[in-house]
């Protein structure tokens, strides 16, 4: 038998099957593992920019940011500086938000700089209360003239279908403390998470400088390669052994199997084949 016949069980259904099967596999692996490549960027690209960015001198906020809906991804984590006064009265609380593995809220009150510009700044995180949903307690703003330091972060989309009773927002969407307090006016490309603010007051808890990590996305998408490449390595096991199987007479096969029986019969044998022998020799 020639040795494209020997092989023509490869073309069967059921192991076309199983190659479809391995395609589409290391399809998923493809993907899955570009996926954590990306995160592992995206990690790179966050730590930069902590990096460059967390403990710089603050800048006043007008020449970080020349526009109200100025902002770019590489502006995070700035310091800017702002004079004037919290709007106290037009504050709200960001729902579902965790911390430490705890529920809660961020305190969001706008900040009305001295050119009548709002930015809104995050005062910090609070717990939910002890017998209900909402704060036992939101710590106050300064009162009057103060000056603030916080540090820029994107707003971020509304959600469709989510909302928030009186008094709290969903998400920290800029627009709609705009919609509440003039287009004109707020910031909408970026929010501060408050640094320091003179004269001082009781805050939530602040955001501490980030872990510099990048995880494991870079092993996570080296693993989902190895996947893939120990699919296919199963498959063509299975063809070789299936060959072996329907030709036992191919003088390579019975070469193959030759070796294998000689390497069997160098290799040391066990205590516990040792043991078996001289039991079926007792029980003769």
């Amino acid at each position: 038998m020639s040795g494209e016949r020997r092989w023509r069980f490869a073309l069967s259904k059921r192991w076309l099957g199983y190659l479809g099967l391995l395609i589409v596999f290391a399809i998923a692996c493809g993907f899955l593992s570009h996926w954590q490549f990306e995160r592992r960027d995206e990690r790179v690209s966050e730590n930069a920019r902590i990096t460059g960015n967390f403990d710089r001198e603050p800048v006043p906020i007008e020449s970080e940011l020349a526009s109200l809906d100025a902002f770019s991804i590489n502006q995070e984590w700035t310091p800017v500086l702002l004079q004037g006064r919290y709007l106290t009265d037009e504050q709200l609380l960001a729902r579902s938000r965790p911390h430490n593995g705890l529920p809660g809220f961020e305190i969001l009150t706008p900040f009305e700089t001295q050119d009548g510009r709002v930015f809104i700044v995050n005062r910090g995180w609070i717990p939910t209360g002890d017998a209900q949903d909402s704060p036992d307690h939101v710590p106050a703003p300064p009162e009057g003239d103060a000056t603030v330091v916080a540090r820029l972060k994107p707003g971020e989309p509304e959600i469709p279908g989510r909302s928030a009773p009186a008094g709290q927002i969903a998400t920290i969407h800029l627009p709609q403390f705009a919609a509440e307090l003039g287009a004109d006016r707020v910031y909408t490309g970026a929010y501060g998470l408050l640094s320091a603010e003179r004269p001082s007051a009781e805050t939530g808890a602040l955001t501490t400088k980030p872990a510099l990590d990048e995880g494991n996305h870079l092993s996570y998408a080296f693993q989902w390669i190895i996947f893939a490449i120990i699919a296919l390595l199963g498959l063509i096991f299975g063809l070789r052994a299936e060959y072996r199987d329907r030709n036992p007479d191919d003088p390579k096969v019975r070469e193959a199997l030759a070796r294998e029986r000689e390497r069997a019969g160098r290799r040391r044998r066990t205590d516990a084949e040792i043991e078996d022998e001289l039991l079926d020799r007792a029980g003769a």
